[in-house]
């Protein structure tokens, strides 16, 4: 079964997250646990953890539906020492949050090099980022988002992803999200039945399928191979609806959260409904 949602809101506080993908019809949902272009944040008051969990209950949807994303000011392959540490302990406190707020995953992406050091140095740093916040956190999965490459932002091949999969002191602990927009700017075609069937054999054989744990469902302002990270209303970009029609139709992708990230909320009651109405019966 498909669970689809979006990234809503957590205006006025975390507990208003589930309301608010109730009110759109969602079956998942992604949010911010915290401001996220600020790196400090005051922690999560008691009263606030017991409001969500309430919240969450009401909405009927699970833990394992939810895909928080952290701060978009973190960089764990940073090449400056003082600055990956400061991006590396506020990456700790939003999988803290994560399990405060009983959720299983944390999203995030992998990191820059920032033209200072090689892709492979900067990975190294991404993968030892995340073996020491497994070390420092319990339960939650660290859940890796593919990019689109633009500027100096790694991820953008799935030997990325393959390598942190790889090099993780917990591998039960670690997970993939893939962006739609980010994989095909980023230059992987999966428009037709045959591209599409290419793409995922790659990825189970370079990540494997075990560790999918989200997808975010967007469509693609800028066209194949752009390297530049522009999303668009599902069925109005690049991408067009037979690309989500594999993917809704796709039985290895159950049972996670699917989430919208497109660039008109006031469409999402509407395209979550498109999503689900193109599952074939």
């Amino acid at each position: 079964m498909k669970y689809i949602g979006a990234h809503v809101s957590s205006s006025g506080g975390v507990f208003n997250a589930p309301i608010n993908a109730q009110n759109i019809g969602a079956k998942a949902f992604a949010l911010f646990t915290k401001n996220q272009r600020r790196w400090d944040a005051k922690p999560l008051e008691a009263s606030d953890i017991v409001k969500f969990k309430e919240n969450l209950q009401k909405s009927q949807i699970k833990p394992k539906h939810i895909l928080p994303h952290d701060s978009y000011l973190i960089n764990l392959g940073h090449p400056d020492v003082a600055l990956q540490k400061k991006s590396l302990e506020a990456f700790i406190d939003e999988v803290q949050r994560c399990e405060q707020l009983g959720l299983e995953k944390l999203n995030f992406h992998p990191g820059s090099h920032l033209k200072q050091i090689s892709e492979e140095e900067c990975l190294q740093r991404i993968s030892e980022s995340m073996n020491v916040a497994l070390q420092k956190t319990h339960d939650v999965k660290l859940v890796v988002e593919n990019t689109a490459g633009q500027g100096s932002n790694l991820g953008y091949k799935l030997e990325h992803l393959g390598y942190l999969m790889q090099n993780s002191i917990d591998k039960a602990r670690v997970g993939v999200c893939l962006d739609t927009c980010h994989l095909f700017t980023s230059g992987y075609d999966f428009r037709s039945e045959k591209t599409y069937e290419k793409l995922m054999n790659s990825f189970d054989t370079i990540v494997g399928f075990e560790y999918l744990a989200g997808m975010h469902l967007n469509d693609s302002k800028p066209d194949l191979g752009s390297r530049v990270d522009r999303h668009e209303s599902i069925g109005q970009g690049k991408l067009g609806l037979e690309a989500f029609k594999f993917i809704m139709n796709d039985k290895r992708i159950d049972d996670i959260p699917l989430i919208l990230e497109t660039i008109d909320e006031s469409l999402w009651t509407k395209e979550i409904e498109l999503l689900y109405n193109l599952i074939e019966k």
